[in-house]
Protein backbone atom coordinates (compact mmCIF):
# COMPACT_ATOMS: atom_id res chain seq x y z
CA UNK A 1 0.00 0.00 0.00
CA UNK A 2 1.32 3.01 -0.65
CA UNK A 3 1.21 6.31 1.37
CA UNK A 4 1.71 10.17 1.17
CA UNK A 5 5.06 11.74 1.70
CA UNK A 6 4.72 14.29 4.91
CA UNK A 7 5.94 17.61 4.43
CA UNK A 8 7.85 19.34 7.52
CA UNK A 9 5.41 21.44 7.77
CA UNK A 10 2.76 18.87 8.34
CA UNK A 11 1.09 19.14 4.94
CA UNK A 12 1.12 15.84 2.45
CA UNK A 13 2.74 15.67 -0.47
CA UNK A 14 2.45 15.31 -4.25
CA UNK A 15 2.95 11.38 -4.84
CA UNK A 16 6.14 11.91 -6.42
CA UNK A 17 7.53 13.45 -2.99
CA UNK A 18 7.53 17.70 -4.41
CA UNK A 19 6.22 20.30 -2.27
CA UNK A 20 2.62 21.27 -2.90
CA UNK A 21 2.32 24.53 -4.41
CA UNK A 22 0.23 25.91 -1.22
CA UNK A 23 2.93 24.42 0.96
CA UNK A 24 5.55 26.65 -0.89
CA UNK A 25 3.46 29.87 -0.27
CA UNK A 26 3.23 29.35 3.42
CA UNK A 27 6.54 28.68 3.74
CA UNK A 28 7.47 31.50 1.40
CA UNK A 29 5.12 33.83 3.42
CA UNK A 30 5.64 33.31 7.06
CA UNK A 31 8.70 35.52 7.24
CA UNK A 32 6.68 38.48 6.65
CA UNK A 33 3.78 37.33 9.41
CA UNK A 34 7.07 37.58 11.54
CA UNK A 35 7.92 41.64 10.41
CA UNK A 36 4.12 42.38 11.18
CA UNK A 37 4.68 43.56 14.77
CA UNK A 38 7.71 45.37 13.90
CA UNK A 39 6.24 47.28 10.80
CA UNK A 40 3.39 48.14 13.06
CA UNK A 41 5.55 49.49 15.65
CA UNK A 42 7.57 51.58 12.98
CA UNK A 43 4.78 53.28 11.25
CA UNK A 44 3.28 54.38 14.80
CA UNK A 45 5.98 55.12 16.55
CA UNK A 46 8.63 56.32 13.72
CA UNK A 47 6.82 56.99 10.25
CA UNK A 48 3.63 58.64 11.30
CA UNK A 49 5.15 61.17 14.04
CA UNK A 50 7.46 62.11 11.57
CA UNK A 51 4.88 62.39 8.75
CA UNK A 52 2.79 64.55 10.98
CA UNK A 53 5.58 66.75 11.65
CA UNK A 54 6.04 67.66 8.12
CA UNK A 55 2.80 68.42 7.64
CA UNK A 56 2.43 70.48 11.03
CA UNK A 57 5.42 71.91 8.93
CA UNK A 58 3.90 73.17 6.16
CA UNK A 59 1.06 75.33 7.67
CA UNK A 60 0.53 78.13 10.01
CA UNK A 61 -2.27 80.14 12.25
CA UNK A 62 -4.11 82.40 10.97
CA UNK A 63 -5.33 85.15 13.45
CA UNK A 64 -8.40 87.22 11.83
CA UNK A 65 -9.85 90.04 13.81
CA UNK A 66 -8.36 90.54 17.28
CA UNK A 67 -7.67 86.64 17.72
CA UNK A 68 -11.01 86.92 20.27
CA UNK A 69 -14.04 84.31 19.99
CA UNK A 70 -14.69 81.43 17.94
CA UNK A 71 -12.68 81.33 14.36
CA UNK A 72 -10.70 83.79 15.33
CA UNK A 73 -7.71 81.19 14.78
CA UNK A 74 -7.10 79.87 11.83
CA UNK A 75 -4.86 77.06 10.12
CA UNK A 76 -3.74 77.64 6.81
CA UNK A 77 -0.78 76.83 4.21
CA UNK A 78 1.92 77.81 4.69
CA UNK A 79 4.20 76.22 2.27
CA UNK A 80 8.09 76.87 2.95
CA UNK A 81 7.58 79.55 4.73
CA UNK A 82 8.70 78.32 7.87
CA UNK A 83 11.25 76.44 6.65
CA UNK A 84 12.55 80.30 5.50
CA UNK A 85 12.05 81.49 8.39
CA UNK A 86 13.77 79.12 10.53
CA UNK A 87 16.97 79.28 8.13
CA UNK A 88 17.32 83.01 8.33
CA UNK A 89 16.67 83.15 12.03
CA UNK A 90 19.47 84.69 13.88
CA UNK A 91 18.71 82.37 17.03
CA UNK A 92 18.73 78.66 15.26
CA UNK A 93 21.67 79.96 13.77
CA UNK A 94 23.80 81.00 16.83
CA UNK A 95 22.35 77.94 18.44
CA UNK A 96 23.96 75.66 15.62
CA UNK A 97 27.35 77.74 15.63
CA UNK A 98 27.55 76.75 19.74
CA UNK A 99 26.54 72.95 19.07
CA UNK A 100 29.79 72.98 16.13
CA UNK A 101 32.37 74.66 18.48
CA UNK A 102 30.58 72.36 21.36
CA UNK A 103 31.51 69.56 18.81
CA UNK A 104 34.85 70.18 17.98
CA UNK A 105 35.91 69.79 21.66
CA UNK A 106 33.24 66.77 22.85
CA UNK A 107 34.40 64.62 20.28
CA UNK A 108 38.02 64.52 19.18
CA UNK A 109 38.65 64.50 23.12
CA UNK A 110 35.63 61.72 23.96
CA UNK A 111 36.91 59.50 21.05
CA UNK A 112 40.73 59.83 22.06
CA UNK A 113 40.43 58.97 25.52
CA UNK A 114 37.81 55.58 24.72
CA UNK A 115 40.43 54.47 21.92
CA UNK A 116 43.38 55.10 24.55
CA UNK A 117 41.58 53.40 27.61
CA UNK A 118 40.52 50.57 25.12
CA UNK A 119 44.27 49.87 24.30
CA UNK A 120 45.37 50.27 27.37
CA UNK A 121 42.79 47.63 29.22
CA UNK A 122 43.88 45.55 25.90
CA UNK A 123 47.67 45.64 26.99
CA UNK A 124 48.47 42.27 28.76
CA UNK A 125 50.64 44.39 31.48
CA UNK A 126 47.24 46.03 32.56
CA UNK A 127 45.60 44.22 36.33
CA UNK A 128 42.43 44.33 37.40
CA UNK A 129 40.89 44.61 34.13
CA UNK A 130 37.33 44.01 34.92
CA UNK A 131 37.10 46.71 37.63
CA UNK A 132 38.57 49.29 35.54
CA UNK A 133 36.55 48.47 32.57
CA UNK A 134 33.70 49.12 34.76
CA UNK A 135 34.81 51.81 36.53
CA UNK A 136 35.72 53.49 32.87
CA UNK A 137 32.00 52.87 32.19
CA UNK A 138 29.69 53.47 34.94
CA UNK A 139 28.92 57.21 34.13
CA UNK A 140 26.89 55.90 30.75
CA UNK A 141 24.94 54.58 33.37
CA UNK A 142 24.11 57.45 35.06
CA UNK A 143 20.93 59.06 33.20
CA UNK A 144 22.38 62.94 31.62
CA UNK A 145 19.84 65.05 33.82
CA UNK A 146 21.73 63.33 36.95
CA UNK A 147 24.91 64.05 35.44
CA UNK A 148 24.25 67.38 34.67
CA UNK A 149 22.97 68.08 38.25
CA UNK A 150 26.32 66.51 39.53
CA UNK A 151 28.76 68.55 37.66
CA UNK A 152 26.69 71.76 37.83
CA UNK A 153 26.80 71.56 41.39
CA UNK A 154 30.23 70.89 41.02
CA UNK A 155 30.91 73.87 39.26
CA UNK A 156 28.94 76.62 41.84
CA UNK A 157 31.86 78.40 43.58
CA UNK A 158 29.31 78.07 46.47
CA UNK A 159 28.90 75.03 46.85
CA UNK A 160 32.05 73.15 45.08
CA UNK A 161 34.60 71.37 47.05
CA UNK A 162 36.62 72.34 44.73
CA UNK A 163 36.18 76.32 44.67
CA UNK A 164 37.04 75.26 48.93
CA UNK A 165 40.17 73.88 48.09
CA UNK A 166 41.49 76.22 45.85
CA UNK A 167 39.98 79.23 48.76
CA UNK A 168 42.63 77.17 50.64
CA UNK A 169 45.42 77.50 48.77
CA UNK A 170 44.79 80.87 47.77
CA UNK A 171 44.14 80.24 43.92
CA UNK A 172 41.54 82.09 42.00
CA UNK A 173 38.51 80.05 41.71
CA UNK A 174 37.16 80.12 37.71
CA UNK A 175 33.54 80.42 37.41
CA UNK A 176 32.84 77.45 35.26
CA UNK A 177 29.53 78.17 34.44
CA UNK A 178 30.01 82.00 32.51
CA UNK A 179 31.44 83.24 29.48
CA UNK A 180 33.77 80.51 27.60
CA UNK A 181 34.27 78.19 30.19
CA UNK A 182 30.74 76.85 29.79
CA UNK A 183 31.59 75.37 26.85
CA UNK A 184 34.37 73.35 28.66
CA UNK A 185 32.04 72.75 31.18
CA UNK A 186 28.98 71.35 29.19
CA UNK A 187 31.97 69.47 27.05
CA UNK A 188 33.49 67.72 30.35
CA UNK A 189 29.98 66.43 31.03
CA UNK A 190 29.64 64.33 27.87
CA UNK A 191 33.06 63.35 27.48
CA UNK A 192 32.58 62.05 31.48
CA UNK A 193 29.61 60.12 30.15
CA UNK A 194 29.86 59.13 26.39
CA UNK A 195 33.54 57.93 27.06
CA UNK A 196 32.87 54.49 28.51
CA UNK A 197 30.23 53.47 25.95
CA UNK A 198 32.65 54.25 23.31
CA UNK A 199 35.70 53.22 25.02
CA UNK A 200 33.74 49.29 25.24
CA UNK A 201 32.83 49.64 21.72
CA UNK A 202 36.22 50.11 20.60
CA UNK A 203 37.57 46.93 23.83
CA UNK A 204 35.18 44.46 22.49
CA UNK A 205 37.15 45.06 18.60
CA UNK A 206 40.25 44.62 20.02
CA UNK A 207 39.00 41.72 21.46
CA UNK A 208 38.10 40.00 18.51
CA UNK A 209 41.72 40.09 16.93
CA UNK A 210 43.29 37.06 16.49
CA UNK A 211 46.45 36.45 18.97
CA UNK A 212 48.19 34.91 15.17
CA UNK A 213 48.66 38.35 14.61
CA UNK A 214 50.36 39.95 17.74
CA UNK A 215 52.49 36.56 17.80
CA UNK A 216 53.79 37.31 14.33
CA UNK A 217 54.18 41.01 14.73
CA UNK A 218 56.23 40.15 17.84
CA UNK A 219 58.37 38.05 16.01
CA UNK A 220 59.10 40.27 13.46
CA UNK A 221 60.39 42.88 16.44
CA UNK A 222 57.62 45.14 16.48
CA UNK A 223 57.55 47.05 19.67
CA UNK A 224 53.81 47.28 21.77
CA UNK A 225 53.70 50.76 20.33
CA UNK A 226 54.32 49.81 17.12
CA UNK A 227 51.53 47.26 17.60
CA UNK A 228 49.06 49.10 18.54
CA UNK A 229 49.60 52.17 15.97
CA UNK A 230 49.98 49.74 12.81
CA UNK A 231 48.50 46.92 13.74
CA UNK A 232 45.18 47.28 16.93
CA UNK A 233 44.51 51.36 15.46
CA UNK A 234 44.33 49.97 11.66
CA UNK A 235 41.98 46.56 12.64
CA UNK A 236 39.43 48.64 14.34
CA UNK A 237 39.11 51.56 12.10
CA UNK A 238 34.92 50.24 11.48
CA UNK A 239 34.30 50.69 15.05
CA UNK A 240 36.22 54.00 15.43
CA UNK A 241 33.71 55.14 12.08
CA UNK A 242 30.91 53.45 14.06
CA UNK A 243 31.52 55.63 17.40
CA UNK A 244 32.12 58.68 15.36
CA UNK A 245 28.80 58.19 14.10
CA UNK A 246 27.12 57.73 17.09
CA UNK A 247 28.81 60.98 18.59
CA UNK A 248 28.04 63.17 15.48
CA UNK A 249 24.27 62.47 16.27
CA UNK A 250 24.63 62.94 19.62
CA UNK A 251 26.48 66.34 19.59
CA UNK A 252 23.81 67.35 16.95
CA UNK A 253 20.97 66.65 19.40
CA UNK A 254 22.46 68.01 22.72
CA UNK A 255 19.60 68.74 24.97
CA UNK A 256 19.67 67.90 28.55
CA UNK A 257 22.98 69.52 29.46
CA UNK A 258 22.54 72.72 28.64
CA UNK A 259 18.66 72.86 29.81
CA UNK A 260 19.83 71.14 33.37
CA UNK A 261 22.34 73.96 33.88
CA UNK A 262 20.46 76.53 32.79
CA UNK A 263 18.87 77.50 36.31
CA UNK A 264 22.32 77.72 37.77
CA UNK A 265 23.67 80.40 35.20
CA UNK A 266 22.56 83.06 32.94
CA UNK A 267 24.98 82.70 30.03
CA UNK A 268 22.69 79.32 29.08
CA UNK A 269 19.36 80.66 27.05
CA UNK A 270 16.50 78.99 26.35
CA UNK A 271 17.68 78.98 22.54
CA UNK A 272 21.33 77.61 23.15
CA UNK A 273 20.97 74.87 20.75
CA UNK A 274 18.37 73.66 17.80
CA UNK A 275 16.66 71.63 20.16
CA UNK A 276 16.51 74.33 22.87
CA UNK A 277 14.99 76.20 20.49
CA UNK A 278 12.33 73.97 19.06
CA UNK A 279 11.29 73.56 22.89
CA UNK A 280 10.60 76.88 23.36
CA UNK A 281 9.26 77.65 20.35
CA UNK A 282 6.71 74.83 20.78
CA UNK A 283 6.15 75.05 24.29
CA UNK A 284 6.93 78.35 25.30
CA UNK A 285 5.99 80.21 22.55
CA UNK A 286 3.32 77.74 21.59
CA UNK A 287 4.20 77.65 17.70
CA UNK A 288 4.19 74.35 16.68
CA UNK A 289 4.24 74.52 13.28
CA UNK A 290 7.43 76.53 13.37
CA UNK A 291 8.81 74.02 16.11
CA UNK A 292 7.71 71.38 13.64
CA UNK A 293 9.71 72.77 10.76
CA UNK A 294 13.03 73.62 13.00
CA UNK A 295 12.56 70.27 13.94
CA UNK A 296 12.36 68.28 10.28
CA UNK A 297 15.63 70.68 9.46
CA UNK A 298 17.54 69.13 12.34
CA UNK A 299 16.75 65.79 11.20
CA UNK A 300 17.63 66.38 7.28
CA UNK A 301 20.87 68.12 8.36
CA UNK A 302 21.67 65.16 10.85
CA UNK A 303 20.55 62.40 8.26
CA UNK A 304 22.88 64.23 5.56
CA UNK A 305 26.24 64.57 7.48
CA UNK A 306 25.71 60.52 9.08
CA UNK A 307 25.11 59.40 5.82
CA UNK A 308 27.64 61.54 4.01
CA UNK A 309 30.13 60.51 6.70
CA UNK A 310 29.47 56.63 6.43
CA UNK A 311 29.88 57.41 2.05
CA UNK A 312 32.78 59.12 2.85
CA UNK A 313 34.64 56.14 5.10
CA UNK A 314 33.06 53.48 2.88
CA UNK A 315 34.87 55.04 -0.01
CA UNK A 316 37.99 55.04 1.45
CA UNK A 317 37.51 51.70 3.30
CA UNK A 318 37.12 49.95 -0.16
CA UNK A 319 40.20 52.18 -1.72
CA UNK A 320 42.38 50.79 0.98
CA UNK A 321 41.03 47.14 0.41
CA UNK A 322 42.03 47.62 -3.08
CA UNK A 323 45.53 48.23 -1.93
Amino acid sequence: MTTARRTPSGAEGAPDGRTSSATLRRARSAPYFFLVPAALLFALFFALPIGYAVWLSLHKVHVSGLGLGSGAREEVWAGLENYTDTLTDSEMVGGALRVLGYGCVVVPVMLGLALLFALMLDSDKVRFTPFTRLAIFLPYAIPGVVAALLWGFLYLPDVSPFSYVLEKLGLPQPDLLDGGPLYLALSNIAVWGGTGFNMIVIYTALQAIPVEVYEAARLDGATPLQIALRIKIPMVAPSLVLTFFFSIIATLQVFNEPTTLRPLTNSVSTTWSPLMKVYQDAFGNGDIYRAAAEATIIALVTLVLSFGFLRAANRRTKQEAAR
